[in-house]
């Protein structure tokens, strides 16, 4: 067991949105070990600053932005520099595989190093991949669920949207139909006719979020629905957007960030899986469910294209009445035990 004396830790992980999200219970573990340590973390862009932003467990937030500003010498030896100054005698490098990453961890010897390790077999869920590479400080591999920290200014922002929008309904349902890859996303089509049943069968309100990637993909459910959902693709910054899925009832989404922010809000989640394997990226706590259909011969093939001669068999296989009668449930279920 590495012992104690650390009083400066740096967490490198510069991953997606749903990847700095699954380091959360982490830090919780870091904090409760080491309550006086400071603790940075170091991102892959600007935009994931805010996710820490309001943190409380977090000091500073770093970035190294490999594909972009520190793809110059000049800004990685500034970076390393940056590091050093700060004198950690802890970095846990999450990103192992990236040579670079290593040699930013450099900067802080002689110090004490963590590796992340994925486990290969058997499949476990991210969040107790994370724990498994501090264990060797002492800390219990516990998750009760992620965080992110949303001010009251974000609430009045999604109060104020909400409002504008005209939505004063108990029942809203967001929809995220975008991934990182379209192999997880479930069609519009099938969006749309989902959508057009909330409003019309038990009078839901909808919500679409998402960034610029969800544009399309937002446009062409809103012309699929009888009654038009109100659109907030590319209106919100991240944390807004968190204020906003606290405020839904719940949200339907593939495997992305958003699901993740989702649940870090207290917002329950359907979750739509196909060649990912949700053992490994599925929601993380209580109250959500995941729609799947292992019986696919292909699935979970972790690719990043289907080459099933039935293009996205898995995703197609999830229909509109399954998602809409578990939709339902978990509404009225709410509604009867609210928490």
């Amino acid at each position: 067991m590495v012992q104690s004396g650390i009083s400066s830790i740096l967490l490198i992980k510069p991953g997606a949105m749903g990847d700095l999200l699954h380091l959360t219970p982490t830090i919780r573990g870091l904090r409760k070990r080491f309550p006086n340590a400071r603790i940075d973390i170091m991102v892959g862009n600007a935009a994931s600053i805010d996710l820490f932003r309001h943190h409380p467990d977090i000091t500073n937030v770093l970035v190294y932005n490999r594909l972009d500003e520190h793809r110059s010498l000049k800004a990685l030896l500034a970076l390393w520099q940056q590091i050093r100054s700060n004198s950690y005698n802890l970095v846990i490098n999450f990103q192992r595989s990236n040579l670079k990453t290593w040699f930013l961890a450099s900067a802080a010897l002689p110090c004490k190093i963590l590796v992340y390790n994925k486990t290969r077999k058997p499949v476990i869920h991210a969040v107790f991949d994370h724990l498994k590479t501090v264990e060797p400080l002492g800390i219990i591999s516990e998750a009760d669920g992620l965080d992110l920290y949303i001010t009251e200014e974000h609430r009045r922002f999604a109060v104020a949207l909400f409002e504008a929008s005209g939505v004063n309904k108990r029942r809203i349902v967001a929809f995220n139909p975008g991934a990182s890859n379209l192999i997880k996303c479930w069609s519009t089509a099938q969006f749309a006719a989902l959508g057009n049943r909330l409003v019309d069968e038990i009078g839901a309100e909808v919500v679409i979020v998402g960034g610029w990637l969800e544009r399309n993909l937002a446009k062409e459910i809103s012309a699929g629905m009888n009654h038009k959902p109100i659109n907030l693709v590319e209106k919100t910054s991240m944390l807004q957007l968190g204020a906003v899925l606290s405020m839904c009832s719940l949200l339907v989404s593939g495997d992305t960030g958003p699901m993740h922010m989702a649940t870090a809000v207290g917002t329950p989640v359907v979750a739509l899986f196909g060649a990912i394997d949700p053992r490994r990226t599925g929601p993380v706590g209580n109250g959500h469910i995941i729609i799947s259909h292992p019986e696919v011969a292909c699935v979970h093939c972790k690719a990043n294209k289907c080459d099933n001669p039935n293009y996205l068999e898995c995703m197609e296989l999830i229909t509109v009445d399954e998602v809409f009668e578990t939709v339902r449930t978990m509404l009225d279920s709410r509604e009867q035990n609210p928490s």
